[in-house]
């Protein structure tokens, strides 16, 4: 089975990066992403959730920019997982399409917010520091489409869990998306405040 019925860009995207067919996972959980439903997908170290990740947002965004509110807004542990993550991305978004931002806590929050306003289509961001932005009222939440959590086992720590949730309160109709290694009861807890009727999916 190869990738099929994807962006022309994300194809070329996927060749260029030597990905001749999908993965179990990604098999089992684009169809499902692309269908519009929210997803725990649950899949281990190498199974291909960060390309999934990936290709879903861009696949959603339409590989354009567009406006100035973050249309895709992807949670990560730490610095180092945000900018791993936006370096993944780079390597399959043409330079001047999709605009990418990472936020955490050793930048100042007025550069944050400045560059947040001047319009980013995905904004890659920690907990703590995407929280602040959010009690700033800094963030402009109504045009996103993905909310996504990537190696989401940190979203089980007590102060991780109440910022996560908290978001989605002002959010009016995304779609759900929590990528992770083992799917825990307290993970599964968030199909109580967002990640309502979420299909589940696990690989090995």
């Amino acid at each position: 089975m190869s990738f099929e019925k994807l962006n022309t860009e994300i194809l070329e995207a996927l060749e260029t990066n030597n990905f001749e067919a999908p993965t179990p996972l990604q098999k089992k959980a684009l169809p499902i992403i692309k269908g519009g439903s929210n997803l725990f997908c649950i899949g281990s170290k190498g199974s291909g959730k960060t390309t999934t990740i990936i290709i879903s947002v861009m696949q959603k965004l339409k590989c354009k920019p567009e406006g100035d509110a973050p249309r895709a807004l992807i949670l990560v542990e730490t610095k180092a997982d945000a900018l791993n993550l936006k370096e993944a991305f780079e390597k399959f978004i043409k330079p001047r399409t999709l605009r990418i931002y990472t936020a955490y806590e050793e930048q100042t929050l007025d550069q944050q917010r400045e560059e947040i306003y001047y319009g980013q289509d995905i904004l890659i961001a920690t907990p703590k520091r995407l929280n602040k932005l959010y009690l700033m009222n800094s963030l402009d939440l109504s045009q996103l489409k993905l909310y996504i959590l990537e190696d989401a086992e940190f979203a089980e720590k007590g102060l991780y869990f109440a910022a996560i949730n908290r978001i989605p309160e002002s959010i009016n109709k995304c779609q759900y998306l929590v990528f992770a290694e083992t799917l825990s009861a307290r993970l599964q807890r968030f199909e109580e405040t967002f990640m309502y009727r979420a299909q589940i999916i696990k690989v090995k």
